[in-house]
């Protein structure tokens, strides 16, 4: 009497994986994954900029956007076995953003107490990593994640909610449309410029997709944008300087992307997350904004504050 195969067939059938189906927005290419993100987050953060009552709503968006930037770069940390303090980090960066947010309107925010946060938050990440006690041969990457993720995405991010906050609010409007419309504008036509020409790459070790045509395309695009928020909204500010100021940021952002990239290229990810479709995470979304950041501010509060 032979044995039935039916028991094997049925294990071997339990064994093999099953295809998981690819989602909806899986089958969506990247080009028109940025396009209906972009459609469905735009309104709202052009609103917070242009209502003067939103402006709560902007602050909200703005602070929300760097904790999860910061979650984003620890979750890049943790690819490469690195703990970051996470309490240490959560409260630093909610410090920071409060100085930001009571920034003075035509004052420098408290640099000082800037200064205090930092140095609390060096000198207790690095006592907690002491107290939790071994492997002793992880604190230093460890305090270093936990300080870098801070002022990296808060530090300089929070600029912008001082932008918001510390000037009149005509004044943060047309500073702030200035801001992400030559930004936006111009990362976008780097991205569907280099898809298009793109045939000379830009940093090929650091990020294979960006070209020298793409970033042709990019400072034109924030040039034209610079010139277009003078005389469409910004005429207080003389096109003498929007026209170097839009130069400057785009090779601020263009260094504020290649960074990210190679970030991520140390923690061996593409992208940081999978939160905005087509875009990966919100670090690969406000890679050059955040080094921009405090340039739009300091520019701004040494020409319009005099």
């Amino acid at each position: 009497m032979r044995p039935s195969i039916e028991p094997v067939a049925n294990r071997l059938k339990a064994q093999t994986p099953k295809p998981k189906a690819n989602s909806i927005l899986a089958k969506i290419p990247p080009s028109v994954a940025r396009l209906l993100t972009a459609i469905v987050l735009l309104p709202v953060l052009i609103a917070s900029i242009i209502v003067a009552k939103l402006a709560l709503l902007f602050v909200v968006l703005a602070a929300l956007a760097m904790l999860l930037g910061v979650i984003e770069f620890w979750i890049l940390a943790r690819k490469q076995q690195i703990r970051p303090d996470i309490a240490a980090g959560l409260l630093s960066a909610v410090a920071l953003l409060t100085i930001f947010y009571f920034t003075q309107p035509r004052r420098l925010p408290d640099l000082l107490m800037i200064q205090l946060i930092l140095l609390l938050l060096t000198a207790g990440s690095l006592t907690a990593a002491m107290l939790r006690g071994a492997p002793f041969d992880r604190i230093i990457s460890s305090v270093g994640a936990t300080v870098l993720s801070v002022m990296y995405v808060v530090l300089l991010g929070g600029h912008l909610i001082a932008v918001r906050i510390g000037f009149s609010a005509p004044l943060s409007k047309h500073l702030l449309s200035f801001f992400f419309l030559v930004l936006m504008g111009s990362d976008s036509a780097a991205y569907y410029g280099g898809r298009v020409f793109g045939r000379h790459k830009l940093a090929a070790s650091v990020s294979p997709g960006k070209t020298w045509e793409g970033a042709v395309a990019g400072m034109l695009a924030s040039l034209l944008l610079a010139a277009a928020s003078h005389y469409w909204f910004f005429p207080e500010l003389p096109l003498r300087f929007a026209m170097p100021l839009a130069a400057v940021m785009n090779v601020v952002g263009v260094l504020g992307d290649l960074t990210e990239s190679a970030l991520k290229r140390s923690a061996g990810a593409k992208d940081t997350a999978q939160i905005l479709p087509g875009h990966g995470g919100i670090l690969d979304r406000i890679d050059s904004l955040l080094f921009n950041a405090p340039l739009i501010y300091y520019f701004a509060w040494a020409y319009f504050s005099r």
